[in-house]
């Protein structure tokens, strides 16, 4: 289902309720920067999920009726825990270096904006029994993780939804979605790529705003509905 990748990243890709804390409570910021440090990659996917499911249980018809709300749903919880900035980063590669200060927001807006219409419309359709989150074991060390999952499609088939975090000072954080094999980042890397070169970042931007996307990300959104 398409919004497993917002689960994660999604993507994509999440965060538990108490790090909703850090933006509330400023003096609790600490702690709960602590706290949310520790917590393991896994924790996160599933209680982003879970927070999700209580808010569109107690929303649900509202939410099928507007479907542009779960926009804002998709803010609430993904947007804590999704890196956009080391996301988008990764798409534009070289081309991150070249891109004027404006260029790099604009570009990040757009890009997140892009996961939310791809994936965001799904969300009124979900249910609990359609998403497995398996257990991560990762060292204290570590600093980067693999999160897998596993989606039900409506006609029974399973797909495998990975998700790519990494540990910041404020905790894990989601960057990319790998749905059955296809990275999210990537498949925007490498169809972005030729598109700057020839035609320059300004180009990109528009095409986001404009909902575009690879064949490769269309056809992954496809297979997990």
């Amino acid at each position: 289902m398409k919004l497993s990748t917002l689960l994660a990243a999604g993507a994509l890709i999440a965060g538990a309720t108490l790090q909703c804390d850090l933006v509330i409570a400023q003096g609790a910021a600490a702690p709960a920067a602590s706290a949310a440090a520790e917590q393991n990659p896994s924790d996160i996917v599933q209680t982003s999920a879970q927070g999700i499911l209580k808010d569109l249980d107690a929303n649900r018809e509202m939410y099928r009726k507007d479907p542009s709300k779960v926009s804002a749903l998709v803010d609430k919880y993904l947007l804590p825990h999704f890196d956009t900035e080391y996301a988008a980063r990764l798409v534009l590669a070289k081309y991150w270096r070249t891109a004027t200060d404006d260029q790099k927001k604009r570009f990040i807006d757009a890009f997140y904006h892009s996961l939310l219409s791809n994936y965001g419309s799904a969300l009124a359709e979900f249910t609990s029994d359609k998403l497995k989150v398996f257990p991560t074991s990762v060292q204290p060390t570590d600093d980067h993780a693999t999160v897998r999952t596993e989606v039900k499609r409506s006609n029974g088939d399973r797909i495998a939804v990975n998700y790519e975090l990494r540990k910041e000072p404020t905790g894990w954080k989601a960057y990319d979605v790998n749905i059955d094999g296809i990275s999210y980042v990537k498949s925007y890397r490498e169809d972005f790529g030729a598109q700057i070169e020839q035609k320059g970042i300004e180009s990109v931007i528009a095409r986001l705003q404009k909902g575009d996307k690879p064949d490769s990300i269309r056809k992954t959104t496809d297979k997990t509905s």
